[in-house]
């Protein structure tokens, strides 16, 4: 029954993740975290912050982490497929359509329609993992300094030295466990 459960959330999600894997962030934790509460929203950032150190898509590798999660390895594959169905479906068909349509105005007007929503899509799933990070998932909590002071660094070592991302999270971890030791 797991199986079935997992196949047919990942499947709503590959269904409805338009605008790439962060855009799928608040439908994974809808599912994982809200409805089906296979994962608290601790283990939620977790599955999320691996998901981003390892190769490959976010969405399929958080699929991939809730699936072994709930279900061990056979749940990892049903997670995944799940997620890559929909998706390899809908792709197929849209690359038909896109090249046999793509001088129309009215494919370029929907198109153009769908970026708003997907920034709102996007900027949710961002919203939500600050509140985990910054405020241990509740505001009543107060604001973690560390981690405040962890993400200003971060984030302007991002914007202005444009470093690899890869070296600024190994950073950020060990400030944080520099920071846990004190």
């Amino acid at each position: 029954m797991i199986y079935i459960e997992l196949l047919l959330s990942f499947i709503q999600i590959g269904l409805f993740s338009i605008g790439g894997g962060y855009a799928a962030m608040p439908l994974i934790e809808h599912q994982a975290v809200n409805v089906n509460g296979w994962l608290t929203m601790q283990e939620f950032a977790d599955i999320i912050t691996i998901s981003e150190m390892t190769p490959g898509p976010i969405t399929i590798n958080s699929a991939t982490f809730v699936g072994i999660r709930v279900a061990g390895l056979p749940g990892a594959l049903v997670a995944t497929a799940g997620c890559i169905l929909p998706s390899s479906i809908i792709v197929t068909i849209l690359a038909f359509i896109y090249y046999r349509f793509k001088g129309i105005d009215a494919v370029s007007s929907v198109l153009k329609g769908l970026r708003p929503a997907i920034i709102a899509m996007i900027a949710t799933a961002g919203l939500s993992l600050m509140n985990m990070a910054l405020f241990n998932g509740d505001i009543s909590n107060g604001i973690s300094i560390t981690a405040l002071v962890i993400f200003v660094i971060a984030f302007i070592i991002l914007k202005k030295w444009k470093t690899n991302p890869i070296f600024v999270m190994l950073g950020a971890g060990l400030m944080n466990l520099i920071f846990g030791l004190v």
